[in-house]
């Protein structure tokens, strides 16, 4: 039976999700290909037909991870959420636990910063898309980068964190002062 023109692509995607998931979970060094292509119900051999190697894989799980987790924090608001609301969802525990997706900004700061210039390039690429998401009029970028620390910084912060009032005290300084 041949395969259908669109498998290569979804096997792609379903690879990308499943490293996506398991990357902004564990980190870099504690997921392998295995882990990945099992949880994704395909072979290690697979994996070959569509990367070069786990850094190359790495990369692109990031961008897939943060347009995974915009969608799945967009669904949860209204149409047009106002920045307070995204702010907030952002800066919630909810988030915090990665119940349905988890930003890679956040999740994955310190292990990116140990990382190949391919890998640093697509954290960078995904940041800059924040930003703009945050402040799209360039004039206001400024805000754009304090609203973006406080709301990545906030929530590595938060994630670290095993006292609860002082994770809900943390989040309520970061949503007052990204939305200024």
């Amino acid at each position: 039976m041949a395969w259908s023109p669109n498998h290569k692509k979804q096997t792609r995607e379903k690879i990308l999700h499943s490293a996506a998931r398991l990357f902004t979970q564990r980190g870099f060094d504690h997921v392998g290909i295995d882990d990945v292509m099992t949880e994704a119900g395909l072979t290690r051999g697979a994996f070959y037909a569509h990367f070069k190697s786990k850094s190359e894989l790495y990369a692109e799980a990031i961008v897939t991870a943060a347009l995974a987790a915009q969608s799945t924090l967009l669904a949860a608001l209204p149409e047009r959420p106002s920045r307070q609301q995204v702010i907030n969802a952002y800066l919630s525990n909810a988030h915090r636990r990665g119940d349905s997706a988890s930003c890679p900004l956040a999740f994955l700061t310190t292990d990116i910063s140990q990382r190949d210039p391919l890998i640093r390039a697509a954290y960078t690429q995904v940041f800059k898309g924040f930003l703009n998401e945050l402040e799209p009029n360039s004039q206001a970028r400024e805000n754009a980068l304090r609203s973006a620390v406080l709301m990545i910084g906030g929530m590595a912060i938060a994630r670290a964190l095993d006292d609860e009032d002082l994770v809900g005290e943390l989040f309520s300084a970061c949503q007052a002062g990204a939305s200024r």
